[in-house]
């Protein structure tokens, strides 16, 4: 068994980072065995290094005049086979850590797309939520009068993430523009009248969606009439849902920071509008929508608990849609005793190394985020086509793609766990597929 002492004594207190490593290194064991040049090479060391971070202040003031100083990050984490590609994340959790994490799983993650992007991550420890648009356009702007000088659109081409929306997308591209003094698709996830590509906003859940869809095929099944749960009420959590109601599933959950709203009756396209409104629009909190719902119940956070009771509901599927570990062993556990056949990751490492053994001893069909929510990278990718051939492709020929793209990442996974020895597991599959294409790519380029 490959150590990762290395990593743990260089950066002791990166915990998040320190799990996304442990994870990959234990898949790949038979990899590194097999191939003695990786070992000469220490790809694993130079794989699990940064090629650069990027740490500065933003300073900002509020609509009081008041100054604030928050701190920006942006990591490069390997270009191997393209420009580094990953979010922006605007969230007062943001660290050192977790953008490592979130970094090293982009790198798989944009390698088992076969769309030739490297693996970046950023953001800040800014929070969002409660400031007016002007705060937020003054943040950004300050935040891109540093980072504009180390991104462009065949060097490192950022995203939205948690807390950055196409408000944010917005402010940030206008700085960029002003500061670099062209258009360019520097950023993906823009609105359609200035480089957007349609089906981006939609592009993680419902290709979270497909590949829970892919998984159930494999055993002559299919979404249709299935019982789900879904974390989450952001972007990737309402188009999973609205793709589950599309193909005849139901989804009768969905949560934010203050608890968790069931609703046994499932989600109609009407109640989806609702929470849509409810979120994007009021930026409310989900427990108005049992005001409007009153059959739905709501219940409220409680971290005392030690688990989370969304998990504890008798489903079919799980999609997991909120944030880093929210499920532990004893979520996995319940999710298991409760029948669930399909966990489909629609956040990043939403599952703690515990939780995945779980479902992995079950034999659940488990899609890991980095192969599973690859989907909103992947037409990420797909915009950065668009743009560079300055034209919008349809929506269906987006989607076509997507669901293509979400066909063939699904197949790699379970053809190379088979090959591993491994069928049926999606985690070492993945693992093993993103890790060959970017290793080789590094080994091609000689020690850079």
């Amino acid at each position: 068994m490959e150590s990762i002492k290395f990593v743990l004594d260089r950066d002791p207190h990166e915990r998040e980072f320190h799990q996304a490593v442990s994870e990959v290194v234990e898949s790949i064991q038979p990899v590194l065995d097999k191939n003695p040049q990786y070992r000469r090479e220490a790809i694993l060391e130079r794989i699990v290094e940064p090629e650069r971070v990027i740490v500065f202040r933003v300073p900002w003031v509020d609509d009081q005049g008041q100054v604030h100083v928050n701190r920006g990050f942006r990591i490069q984490m390997n270009s191997a086979i393209g420009p580094y590609k990953g979010g922006l994340r605007f969230h007062p959790s943001v660290n050192l850590s977790i953008l490592k994490f979130l970094a090293f799983e982009q790198v798989f993650k944009n390698a088992l797309t076969s769309l030739p992007m490297g693996g970046g991550k950023g953001g800040s420890d800014f929070d969002p939520k409660g400031k007016s648009d002007n705060e937020v356009m003054r943040f950004c702007q300050s935040f891109m009068a540093e980072l504009f000088r180390h991104i462009g659109p065949d060097t490192d081409v950022p995203a939205g993430d948690i807390g950055v929306g196409a408000r944010e997308i917005g402010y940030l591209f206008g700085m960029y523009k002003k500061l670099a003094r062209e258009f360019t698709g520097v950023l993906t996830g823009k609105s359609l009248n200035w480089g957007g590509s349609l089906v981006r906003p939609e592009a993680t859940g419902y290709g979270c969606t497909y590949f829970a869809a892919e998984m159930l095929a494999t055993k002559g099944q299919s979404l249709e009439g299935k019982t789900c749960l879904v974390s989450g009420s952001g972007n990737v959590a309402q188009y999973t849902i609205e793709k589950l109601i599309e193909l005849g599933a139901k989804p009768v959950s969905c949560s934010d920071s203050s608890g968790y709203v069931y609703d046994p009756a499932g989600f109609t396209r009407e109640k989806l509008n609702f929470l849509m409104k409810l979120k994007n629009a009021m930026r409310g909190r989900v427990k108005l929508y049992v005001e409007q719902y009153p059959e739905a119940t709501f219940v409220p956070a409680d971290p005392a608990l030690g688990y989370n009771p969304l998990w504890n509901h008798k489903a079919d599927c799980a999609f997991p849609s909120a944030t880093q570990n929210e499920i532990n062993e004893r979520d996995a556990k319940n999710l298991v005793g409760n029948g669930i056949q399909v966990v489909s990751e629609g956040a990043n490492m939403p599952t703690t190394p515990d939780g995945v053994n779980i479902f992995l001893e079950h034999r659940i069909l488990y899609g890991p985020g980095k192969a599973a929510n690859a989907g909103g990278v992947s037409v990420s990718g797909l915009e950065m086509s668009q743009n560079s051939m300055r034209l919008n492709w349809p929506r269906e020929e987006v989607d076509k793609r997507l669901k293509t793209i979400m066909k063939n990442i699904h197949k790699m996974c379970k053809e190379t766990a088979e090959q591993y020895g491994a069928p049926g597991n999606y985690v070492t599959g993945a693992n093993i597929a993103g890790f060959v294409k970017v290793v080789d790519s590094m080994i091609d380029q000689g020690v850079v």
